[in-house]
């Protein structure tokens, strides 16, 4: 089973349709995040990809995430429920709705008009070279996974 093209208008609309489901009240399944604190973390990888603001692993850090955590990332499996997460993904303060829910809908705009293309062969931040379905799996699936967190 593929899991859908995020880096297709129709299946990075639809995802950006259920985000617009979402209102500051919205309510986890599970999980301790609230909604905010979601949307934040969600933006995460994308922020991996663009902004150039949270450090490298070290060589070490590197060579056991690609060994032991990037088939799990990658691959097509659904993220059980609250399984644990990489430091820099923990968002434990206080967010903006509004301001996390803008800035994760313009990095989903911004790599589906990139394309699969661009990101074919694209170094990763944590588990090094990766395919287009590589990164379509690791982008799809975890919006997938806390999207369905808060139900929509």
């Amino acid at each position: 089973m593929s899991l859908p093209n995020i880096f297709s208008e129709a299946v990075a609309e639809a995802v950006i349709a259920r985000i617009e489901e979402l209102t500051p009240s919205s309510q986890p399944q599970w999980g301790k995040m609230n909604v905010a604190q979601m949307l934040a973390h969600c933006c995460v990888s994308y922020e991996y990809v663009y902004d150039n603001k949270h450090k490298k692993p070290n060589v070490v850090m590197r060579f056991f995430l690609k060994t032991f955590v990037k088939d799990a990332v990658v691959n097509e499996k659904p993220y059980p429920r609250n399984s644990r997460t990489a430091p820099d993904f923990i968002i434990s303060d206080s967010r903006d709705f509004e301001k996390e829910k803008t800035r994760l809908i313009g990095y989903i705009r911004r790599t589906q008009q990139l394309g699969e293309k661009h990101f074919d062969q694209k170094e990763s931040h944590s588990f090094g070279t990766l395919s287009e379905m590589e990164w379509n799996n690791m982008f799809y699936k975890h919006l997938n996974h806390h999207l369905i967190q808060f139900g929509v």
